[in-house]
């Protein structure tokens, strides 16, 4: 497949490390491209994202572990699997907030606990401002996620605390990430899955994704420009 202009080709992507799944779903590559959309409003953005994060998290969850059940049909009795793995979502504020309620139609029984870091625009660091994660982890599987993976400060600084809570497994879900985002993650971090629509060409000197799709976070809730 040709690379679209502005993007990386599959060759130029072949530094990805194993743990960094990139998706190349003809659904997801769709919406990506209307989600990129300067003229897409807040409405259909939102919506968007929501469909791009539910197969992402179809994607991201394919190794769920599993136990048998019994069911009984309107036949007889068989077997069948409930999820053993208890799910935890992490979405990070703000941004993130748009692709919970996807996730949660895919896992209804998940936790949910909120992250609240925003960039410093000046240093390009991560500033926690919220965190109400109890006093231990209660769950097997934790999922962050965040639209967009830039510098990928404030994904580190989240992976961070969780596995100061006790998580063990940790995945990143982003709509697109940046390359120099991958490799502060994966250096970082080397057992945390990172799951994506798309690797994008660079940051530009503000520490914004080329060609992304500008701030994710003000184009869903219709705050600030589209950038």
């Amino acid at each position: 497949m040709p690379a679209s202009p502005g993007l990386p080709g599959p060759d130029d992507l072949a530094w990805l490390p194993a743990t960094v799944h990139v998706s190349h779903h003809p659904a997801i590559l769709h919406k990506l491209a209307l989600l990129r959309d300067v003229r897409t409003e807040p409405k259909k953005f939102r919506e968007l994202v929501r469909e791009i994060s539910w197969l992402l998290g179809y994607e991201a969850l394919a190794d769920a572990r599993l136990r048998d059940v019994p069911v009984r049909t309107p036949m007889e009795e068989t077997v069948g699997d409930e999820l053993a793995d208890r799910i935890g979502l992490v979405p990070i504020l703000r941004a993130g907030l748009g692709m919970l309620d996807a996730m949660l139609e895919l896992m209804p029984t998940a936790q949910v606990w909120h992250l609240g870091l925003f960039r410093d625009e000046r240093t390009l660091r991560p500033v926690e401002y919220y965190n109400k994660l109890p006093d231990s982890a209660t769950v097997d599987v934790c999922l962050i996620l965040d639209p967009m993976l830039a510098t990928g400060g404030s994904a580190t600084a989240a992976i961070e605390v969780l596995k100061r809570w006790g998580a063990v497994r940790i995945k990143l879900l982003n709509l697109i990430a940046a390359p120099e985002g991958i490799r502060a993650v994966t250096e970082a971090h080397p057992d945390v899955e990172v799951h994506c629509a798309a690797v994008d060409r660079q940051l530009n000197e503000r520490g914004y994704i080329l060609p992304g799709l500008g701030d994710a976070g003000d184009r869903q809730f219709g705050t600030g420009r589209a950038g």
